[in-house]
């Protein structure tokens, strides 16, 4: 056996180096190389087993011509979960690793064991965290408790794959990844070299079974998943579980998918019996009150191929202290101070000596520039204390000369606010070539600038 050695990995690209770094060349961050011992095999040492083929060794690849290689046979396997499906891009791929990040306690846990009991197909749960009666407890409370939901609480890598080898689940769970050990590499499990080594193990086990393995991981302080960069690079697809813990709406993401889009997204609301899907996003993106106030406009955006109708909150008042305050929840700060130089310059209101806060219902955060216009209509409500009626909604881009700009799929947003009730929608008159407005049975207002919105709403 090779003697240990000493290396220092950074820990936010996975970058070595012999000795400490106080910066990283790489990535250019700094403090982050970490040191961890490991211990490289020698020839005479056993090389490891080929999963796919018994007790065997791996046999070495060969290349193929791309013009033989055969597409459209892979059959996605449809879990119960609407949700889940659309974020993996329509079903999980079999042989894909996904991994599942998120805040401690916001429910990544009992997301996937959610899904391993409603699968009617055999499931492997292995947990490095928690007691098999921890988690029995957990799938008492969740839902139905079948037959073909195995647990297995063990963290070392090699006794996991060999159990998986012997049961043949289609489908495996590790919860979670920052626990589990391999006896190739001699450093405390967590750690950077182990993160690495378990992923690749794991990896290679899913490509030669076919076997979908599904990964939790934690999260840094910076709000990253924790351990070497290089554990994203590795996995098929990202997924980012969000939402407040003092709130009961959880928001899945898509970071990466080698399968699918990148742009959707699932949305979950947590009770007491588990995570209930929800499919009409626009139900919690819309507060209900009972009389019309002032700085509160509807818009409707897009995330990914789904449209939502959420509300921007805005509140605008006389300035206390010397400087104005900024403050925005869910939306560019940046931009927002875009679109207070534009109402001034364009409109003639003047935002300096005020407080101006932003907020947008729900928690969730829109990066869709299509909230421009719902935006400015209500920062003008709350300064001039005018309300907007709750029936019309805005979708349109401000540009920097005051110009209303069309959006994408401005058609999809017309049709989800005339299927919820609204009476009347603002848009850009330069995105309506092509449309019918007699299809639908919401009133359609066009625009061109951001004074004709004045003229329509507070004149």
């Amino acid at each position: 056996m090779a003697k240990p050695r000493t290396i220092f990995f950074c820990s936010s690209c996975g970058a070595s180096s012999p000795k400490w770094l106080g910066k990283c060349p790489h990535c250019g961050e700094w403090n982050t190389y970490q040191e961890e011992v490991i211990q490289k095999e020698t020839a005479n040492e056993e090389k490891r087993r080929s999963w796919a083929g018994g007790n065997g060794k791996a046999a070495s690849p060969k290349a193929v011509p791309l013009k033989e290689v055969q597409t459209g046979r892979t059959v996605r396997l449809r879990t119960p979960d609407d949700e889940l499906n659309r974020v993996l891009g329509g079903g999980i791929v079999p042989g894909s690793l996904v991994l599942v990040g998120g805040q401690p306690g916001i429910g990544k846990s009992t997301l996937l064991l959610q899904v391993a009991l409603q699968l009617p197909y055999k499931v492997l749960y292995i947990s490095g965290e928690e007691s098999e009666e921890q988690i029995k407890m957990r799938a008492d409370r969740v839902g139905d408790v079948k037959s073909e939901c195995f647990i297995l609480t063990e963290t070392n890598t090699t006794k996991v794959l060999q159990q998986a080898q012997d049961l043949q689940p289609q489908l495996m769970v590790v919860d979670s990844i920052q626990t589990m050990s391999s006896p190739h590499i001699d450093s405390t499990p967590g750690g950077i070299a182990q993160v690495r080594e378990c992923a690749g193990e794991l990896l290679r086990f899913a490509k030669e079974t076919n076997i979908p393995i599904f990964l939790i991981g934690h999260i840094n302080k910076e709000g990253d998943i924790a351990g070497p960069k290089l554990l994203e690079h590795i996995v098929d697809c990202v997924l980012q579980f969000e939402g407040d813990r003092h709130n009961t709406y959880r928001i899945l993401r898509t970071l990466k998918n080698r399968f699918g889009s990148t742009d959707e997204m699932g949305i979950y609301e947590m009770r007491a019996a588990g995570l209930r899907e929800v499919s009409n996003p626009s139900e919690l993106l819309l507060s209900q009150k009972d009389e019309e106030l002032s700085g509160s406009a509807v818009a409707a955006t897009m995330e990914g191929m789904r449209p939502m109708l959420i509300e921007t909150q805005a509140l605008v008042s006389k300035a206390v202290f010397g400087t104005p305050q900024r403050s925005a929840t869910g939306f560019d700060m940046r931009r927002l101070s875009m679109l207070l130089a534009v109402l001034e310059k364009r409109c003639g209101y003047f935002f300096s000596i005020n407080d101006v806060f932003l907020n947008l219902a729900g928690g969730i955060r829109v990066e869709d520039p299509a909230i421009d216009l719902a935006i400015v209509a209500s920062l003008i409500s709350s300064l001039l204390d005018v309300s907007i009626p709750s029936n019309i909604c805005f979708a349109g881009e401000v540009g920097l000369s005051g110009e209303i700009r069309a959006v994408q799929r401005v058609e999809q947003r017309i049709g989800e606010a005339d299927r919820l009730g609204f009476k009347e929608i603002y848009v850009s008159k330069y995105g309506m070539k092509g449309i019918d407005p007699k299809r639908y049975g919401i009133r359609i207002q066009t625009l061109g600038k951001v004074e004709e919105l004045k003229q329509a709403l507070f004149v």
